[in-house]
């Protein structure tokens, strides 16, 4: 070992360790221009390639999803406005519903009441009809009792028919007014 010092201690007066030889620093410089222009020429342009395409694919990713997102808002304000005008057109008919029905009602309100009417007048008629009727039944047979039993009071016959109706009238005309003074 120690020779080994010696020799590098001769050697290392002539030549310092850290500086290589100049021939090697120049065949190293040629071999790094070299490999640079290579890696300049040939693998810088296919780095600067994939870069921008992969710069274009995320910028067009970026618009293609603005633009969905566009369309997406666009179909949702669309689909708000439908809901919208469904809700009201629902609202519309369901007025319009009400009114036929509040209409329908009345109208269904007065046919009964006009069918009523209709039916308490031709209730009345019959009842007018029917009241006459029995008076008219009634006032005859009254008028023969009573010409029956005033034949048999004056102990002569009534049967001259003008002289009886006239005797029956006068006496149920009697009666009706003394009827309608009590009331």
């Amino acid at each position: 070992m120690s020779h080994l010092l010696i020799q590098m201690a001769a050697e290392g007066e002539t030549e310092n360790p850290l500086i290589p030889p100049i021939p090697e620093l120049v065949i190293g410089l040629i071999a790094f221009v070299i490999v640079f222009g290579f890696l300049a020429k040939k693998l810088l342009p296919n780095i600067n390639k994939v870069l921008e395409e992969r710069r274009e694919a995320i910028e067009g990713g970026i618009e293609k999803a603005e633009a969905a997102q566009t369309e997406a808002q666009s179909v949702l304000e669309q689909y708000k406005a439908q809901l919208a005008e469904a809700r009201h057109e629902a609202a519309r008919l369901r007025q319009e519903a009400q009114e036929q029905g509040a209409a329908l009602i009345a109208e269904m309100r007065a046919e009964g009441q006009r069918q009523r009417e209709e039916i308490v007048a031709a209730g009345h008629s019959q009842i007018e009809a029917d009241r006459k009727a029995a008076a008219s039944a009634l006032r005859q047979d009254v008028g023969s009792l009573a010409t029956e039993l005033a034949g048999k009071l004056v102990g002569e016959s009534l049967e001259d028919h003008a002289r009886q109706s006239r005797v029956i009238d006068r006496f149920l005309d009697d009666l009706e007014e003394k009827a309608e003074a009590t009331r």
